[in-house]
């Protein structure tokens, strides 16, 4: 028997990076090109900088880091759940932080089913353990998944990959 599956909808969970100006530029590109994708909804958490001093030197910068990103995604999966907008969330993702929300999901929901997909070379021994399946998504069938050189807008501007993505 062979059960016919459907993507219904993608989220995509992410902060705007906020420094360095070239790194700032290529996810402003990314974001613009997965912007004119259907039935794709970005959902934004912050970038935040946490000051940092070697103990050796004493030299002062700071730490870029990703916040509200895993939470958002976590409440966003719970509620996609309760209002039955799935059958099988496939969660692409190798951050543990999200086993709460998927047993939650198991417990209150026994007929939905979560499959994670580990991005290349990331993997989570607890995610796998409590998720129905999961799969490891190869560097091969990535770059298969990549968007063209060229993405055009709604508005007819030309998006183009940038050079260090090639």
């Amino acid at each position: 028997m062979t059960v016919e599956q459907v993507l219904v909808f993608t989220k995509y969970f992410t902060s705007r990076v906020s420094y360095p100006p070239d790194k700032r530029k290529r996810q402003s590109t990314f974001i613009e090109a997965l912007e004119t994708l259907d039935d794709f909804k970005i959902f934004y958490g912050r970038y935040q900088t946490n000051p940092r001093i070697c103990r050796r030197c004493s030299f002062k910068d700071v730490v870029p880091s990703e916040k509200k990103s895993d939470v958002n995604l976590a409440v966003e999966m719970i509620t996609d759940a309760y209002e039955n907008n799935f059958n099988t969330a496939l969660l692409i993702s190798a951050d543990a932080d999200l086993t709460a929300a998927v047993l939650a999901i198991k417990n209150l929901f026994p007929n939905k089913r979560i499959v994670i997909a580990f991005p290349p070379q990331r993997f989570s021994v607890e995610l796998a353990k409590h998720a129905h399946a999961y799969i490891n998504i190869g560097r091969a069938n990535l770059a298969k998944s990549i968007f063209p050189d060229e993405v055009q807008k709604a508005d007819g501007f030309i998006l183009k990959c940038p050079d260090e993505w090639r």
